[in-house]
């Protein structure tokens, strides 16, 4: 066994009791990085020096028997590079910008604070606004399952990153699907936060606040240690004690209907769905139908305030004509709105959220697809001589993911299915408002009846 086949909660274990260092599993990941990054394209910066400064200042924490250590003491979690982390470049995925970041984000610091080290930002698409991850500043996201298909986005790298081997978690966001479209495309744990969970300052927030920051891993304890560190201020019990405790039978709606796109579901899709339908009555829960929550008129409000948060990216006349075509359309439409055509398409969408999560109170959770279609191939969805069809392929793409968006509900993306080519296929499970731990909770009971962290890419 090498070290990057421990979870990260066995590394941060092995940490403690002496059996390795936390040096020793930054060089173990330093090397895979530099063999295998622009394969995978996980990393558009990658941070050597601060990661063996910090690796040995939490083995010094170690020796002196420091008793306060987080449950990820020593452990690598890179950030994804949309979001600050002081002292060290970002690009947020364009190559009209080239920064370093004067302070942290508020997660960026939790994780600093937690003892975690940082050995790079990871690859993200151009301000984070498609579902794929093919930036301009760096290798394109692919999953390591499949070298001809995309990681997916916004969250790509740090998805691939996981997935390859070149970090046990990592730190991703979800404005539209972000962090669960990469899980299922790499067949991790992905899960989205509900809104105001994490903190997402001091960076403003954008209309609607869509975005939310989560994490992505190996196995569901994994994610759970991470979202415990990410959201400092607990509850009594933390999220990764909860996974534990096994739910009593609980009620499920399901449906597998597209949401905000008319597209077909995939058959592999569709299987991974029924598949987890399945397990979950094994465990004695109770399962029924679903209406789709939101009407197909409700998508145009999203699409609106999606642009207005593209327009309100501050740049200046040069950078302006230097961003990609996608970027410049969705700007191009957020410039044409006042701030009440923006303020009322935000009420409208939070109209239909409110209906969405008035419509499905009689449930304990909700089970859908992740994605409608297999992984994407590189390059497939992207089409910069029409951005308006790039949009409209990515809606049908992930057309379950960015409601929940809407409604700021907890849902997770997990990897209950595989092709017979060897893919991965994940299912998601939404929560209500702030009700992670139950998810975290069911998810981890799914894990047990059916698990895949033994599952390997053959970069691995």
């Amino acid at each position: 066994m090498e070290l990057h086949d421990l979870t990260a909660i066995e590394q941060a274990h092995a940490i403690r009791t002496g059996e390795v260092s936390s040096r020793e599993l930054v060089e173990h990941y330093l090397a895979r990085m530099d063999r295998l990054n622009e394969i995978v394209g996980a990393f558009v910066t990658i941070t050597a020096d601060l990661a063996r400064e910090q690796a040995d200042r939490a083995d010094q924490q170690v020796a002196a028997g420091d008793a306060d250590l987080s449950v990820l003491h020593g452990v690598v979690v890179p950030v994804k590079d949309l979001h600050l982390y002081a002292g060290v470049r970002v690009r947020f995925g364009t190559q009209v910008k080239d920064l370093v970041a004067p302070v942290d984000e508020f997660v960026a610091e939790r994780l600093r604070l937690a003892g975690t080290v940082m050995t790079g930002k990871t690859s993200t698409p151009e301000f984070g606004l498609p579902a794929y991850t093919e930036p301009e500043v760096g290798p394109w996201a692919r999953t390591p399952w499949d070298l001809t298909r995309s990681a997916g986005g916004s969250s790509g790298g740090a998805a691939a990153a996981v997935a390859a081997g070149l970090a046990p978690i990592a730190h991703g966001s979800d404005g539209g699907g972000s962090i669960r479209i990469p899980a299922s495309s790499c067949g991790l744990v992905g899960l989205k936060t509900s809104r105001g969970l994490l903190p997402n300052g001091p960076m403003p927030e954008g209309p609607g606040r869509l975005g939310v920051q989560g994490p992505l891993a190996r196995t569901v304890a994994d994610a759970a240690a991470l979202l415990d560190v990410m959201a400092a201020s607990l509850p009594t019990a933390t999220y990764l004690a909860a996974i534990d405790d096994p739910p009593a039978s609980l009620l499920i709606g399901r449906y597998a209907t597209p949401v905000i796109a008319e597209t077909q579901v995939h058959a592999e899709a569709l299987a991974a769905y029924e598949l987890a339908s399945s397990i979950l009555e094994g465990l004695g829960h109770r399962l029924v139908d679903l209406d789709v929550p939101l009407p197909l008129h409700a998508v145009p409000h999203f699409e609106l305030v999606w642009a207005a948060g593209a327009a309100g990216v501050p740049l200046d006349a040069a950078e302006e004509g230097q961003v990609r075509p996608l970027t410049r359309w969705l700007r191009e439409r957020g410039k044409q709105l006042s701030a009440e055509d923006v303020a009322e398409a935000v009420r409208y969408m939070q109209q239909h959220a409110q209906a969405a999560l008035d419509a499905s109170t009689h449930v304990d959770l909700i089970l859908t697809p992740t994605l409608a279609d297999l992984p994407s191939l590189i390059g497939s969805i992207r089409n910069d001589d029409d951005p308006a069809a790039d949009f409209e392929a990515q809606k049908r793409f992930t057309p379950f993911t960015s409601p929940y968006n809407m409604t700021g509900q907890p849902a997770i993306s997990l990897p209950v299915h595989w092709t017979n080519d060897g893919l991965p296929v994940g299912i998601q499970l939404v929560g209500r408002p702030m009700q992670e731990a139950l998810v975290l909770r069911v998810a981890a009971q799914v894990e047990r009846a059916h698990p895949w962290a033994h599952r390997h890419p053959e970069v691995w």
